[in-house]
């Protein structure tokens, strides 16, 4: 059995150098939120830990501000 790579993504905020993770930046978190709208989880983003935590609280915050859906039909 052939055995699979694992391909090591690097987390795209860590590379932009980003301290802090806005809820108004609608653009942003949306590039962390699937098309029905739910939040695309860290081994799939490849996000670390921190950040993972930031879009978490971020997009939450954004959702209650009616910035971003709750979800999409």
């Amino acid at each position: 059995m052939r055995e699979r790579r694992k391909r090591v993504r690097k987390c795209r905020l860590c590379s932009r150098k980003v301290d802090y993770v806005d809820y108004k930046d609608t653009k942003l978190l949306r590039e962390f939120l699937t098309d029905k709208g739910k939040i695309i989880p860290r081994r799939t983003n490849g996000n670390c830990a921190k950040h993972q935590r930031m879009v978490k609280i971020a997009i939450k915050r954004a959702r209650q501000m009616a910035l971003i859906p709750y979800v999409k039909d």
